[in-house]
């Protein structure tokens, strides 16, 4: 007997978020791989700007406040109906994330949403819960599946893993299956929760549409300047501040560039600062929050892709950037940090260049390199491009997803 159709909810920190392309566009696919979803926030995001296909999402998107008299009524049900589950869920959320004053304000904060996602979600019959982040989102789906009994499941993208892993060995260990987006994540998961973890943690990349970022039509570029984009917020983590010293360093060598920063955050106003006192106004460019169709069309301009992260002071750590795999999709080569999962898409050499993060030098040795060699260049992108196509292809890792959904889905 066939099993019915797989209807899930997607739990995620914030939505509509305009730099998590990777969770609006695996909804998608997922979707057209005949799997029903519905969005469950965490809260909703407010912006002026938003990826157009984001915005059907938004319309039936489930927001809920942090309190109103729905939240409340949704307590006094499960706790009249099933108190040893509610209580139970709730004890063990503020238990396991003791020492963690982050997750266990968060437990306080998001515990009575959660259960209000629980009443919808079997009202709605929704079959597997995917959450994205194995921090709050995570815990919250655990949450719903004590009170509920439906599956889940978590990807662990970066900080959200590498920061704080309070909880993570009760979120891994009641999980339908866990997601890891490199085998780097993978490892260090199953270090922390024990081999028995090993079992169900898979490594499914993030992906990107490739018939979307595909290269634009070029040959050797005969120009003498070089073109450098960086996407992605304007923080610590990303390591901007070492580009811009890099692009200092290129200057000075007379080497002829432009560098142009897609996205923004709370650095920005830090940055714009370190570009005046570098005397490169005229070179560095911010160009604010851009649509998808935007950085497509300015990966197609560009010759290489910065991607400088680096670990910050708090703790965070990127997984694998989605922005390497922009701009490897579309053919232009990768200059980027020997960190984390990095490596498992940009081979130094292959695909790209990598170097230490946080050394402006070697990035500015990279960057000349490049200038240099247009055909090097060429030949890098090429590389990269069939790499995206083989192991990060949107459609393929969304494909398989959706038959992990199905698989859970009742007959």
């Amino acid at each position: 007997m066939s099993r019915g159709p797989a209807r899930v909810a997607y739990l995620m920190s914030r939505f509509p978020k305009l730099t998590e392309t990777f969770i609006l566009y695996e909804m998608l696919a997922v979707e057209r791989r005949g799997v029903a979803v519905e969005v469950y926030p965490l809260q909703r995001e407010r912006t002026s700007t938003m990826h157009p296909e984001a915005a059907p999402f938004v319309t039936r998107a489930h927001f809920a406040p942090f309190l109103s008299f729905g939240v409340l009524r949704a307590q006094l049900r499960f706790l009249a109906r099933s108190p040893g589950a509610y209580l139970g869920a709730l004890f063990a959320w503020l238990g396991a994330t003791l020492g963690s004053l982050r997750y266990f304000a968060g437990a306080l904060v998001f515990f009575p949403k959660a259960v209000w996602f629980a009443e919808r979600m079997q009202a709605q019959g929704i079959t597997h819960v995917h959450a994205h982040f194995a921090s709050h989102p995570a815990a919250a789906a655990l949450v719903i599946h004590r009170l509920t009994g439906i599956p889940y499941s978590f990807t662990a993208h970066g900080s959200d893993l590498h920061r704080d892993r309070h909880m993570l060995r009760e979120k891994v260990a009641e999980a339908d299956f866990v997601v890891a987006i490199s085998d780097y994540n993978r490892r260090l998961i199953v270090a922390e929760c024990g081999e028995r973890a090993a079992a169900e943690t898979i490594v499914l990349h993030c992906g990107v549409d490739t018939a979307v970022f595909e290269p634009a039509r070029r040959g050797v570029a005969d120009r003498a300047r070089l073109r450098i984009v960086c996407t992605g917020t304007l923080h610590e983590v990303k390591g901007q501040t070492f580009l811009i010293e890099a692009c200092r360093i290129l200057a000075a060598r007379g080497v002829d560039f432009e560098c142009a920063f897609v996205g923004d955050g709370p650095d920005r106003e830090r940055l714009g600062e370190q570009v005046a006192r570098a005397g490169l106004a005229d070179r560095v460019a911010f160009l604010g929050r851009r649509t998808r169709a935007d950085v497509v069309r300015l990966l197609g301009e560009a010759d290489v892709l910065a991607a400088p992260s680096v670990p910050s002071r708090d703790g965070r750590r990127e997984g694998i950037p989605v922005a390497i795999m922009e701009g490897s999709a579309c053919g232009i080569p990768v200059v980027a940090s020997d960190l984390s999962g990095i490596p498992e898409l940009v081979e130094d050499g292959k695909q790209g260049c990598l170097v230490p993060p946080g050394d402006a030098l070697a990035l500015a040795d990279a960057l000349e390199k490049l200038h240099a060699d247009p055909s090097l260049r060429l030949a890098l992108g090429r590389e990269g491009r069939a790499k995206v196509l083989s192991e990060f292809d949107l459609e393929t890792n969304a494909g398989l997803l959706a038959q992990r959904f199905r698989a859970g889905a009742p007959r």
